[in-house]
């Protein structure tokens, strides 16, 4: 049988171009640079001082949890651009699991956006950073990490998933999936290292994000 009659499902068909993937190839590869934009971007400061609250009071603070929402979204949409091409089941449960992990975590970075911005921007009006005690107190409520954590937990297996089925499917180069699944396996243990560990961990997933893309692009 020849390798262009061999049904969607099976290990070594090709990759089927749509319009669909070649959009799910362009959007991993924009949420691989988001990702590392995210961190760069990102103004570091100790967060209990008033340097924290100018900090996350300024635009840097919105522009970098943005990229990192407009991220969550294309990473979604790209793995859904993955599954047309390789067609499989297992392709599909990546994307419904990076769906249901996306949708858990948004809602977490959009309070940290907008709502620790607001927060920091009265404490530097008032010159206070009494408001400051707040900042911990939404971040590390019971219902806010487990939510988190579970939606970036959901996040990692759904890439994971998404990487075995490339690497199954024989369809794109069998690596190409690999960097982005360490990277948003480790998405957890960044936020407890150094601040070069979270920019080093946002380029392996850009690394990830675009070699996929590419690969995703040029897949026939």
């Amino acid at each position: 049988m020849n390798a262009s009659t061999l049904p969607a499902t099976h290990p070594e068909a090709p990759a089927r171009t749509r319009p669909g993937a070649r959009s799910g190839a362009v959007a991993l590869a924009v949420a691989g640079v988001l990702f590392v934009l995210y961190p760069v971007v990102r103004p570091y400061s100790d967060e209990t001082s008033m340097g924290g609250a100018v900090a996350m009071a300024s635009p840097a603070w919105l522009a970098a949890h943005l990229f990192a929402v407009a991220g969550f979204i294309l990473l979604s949409l790209g793995l859904l651009g993955l599954h047309q091409a390789l067609g499989q089941r297992l392709s599909l449960r990546a994307v419904v699991v990076t769906w249901a992990g996306a949708g858990l975590t948004l809602p977490y970075y959009g309070a940290e956006t907008f709502g620790l911005n607001v927060i920091a921007h009265r404490a530097v009006q008032d010159q206070s950073t009494s408001l400051l005690a707040l900042v911990d107190e939404f971040r590390y409520g019971p219902a806010a990490v487990v939510m988190f954590g579970c939606g970036l937990l959901l996040l990692g297996v759904g890439v994971v998933l998404a990487a075995v089925a490339v690497w199954r499917s024989g369809a794109l180069p069998r690596w190409s999936a690999v960097p982005i699944a360490v990277g948003f396996a480790l998405f957890i243990p960044q936020f407890f290292g150094p601040n070069i560990l979270r920019i080093a961990e946002g380029a392996l997933i850009a690394l990830g994000g675009v070699w996929l893309g590419v690969e995703l692009w040029r897949a026939r």
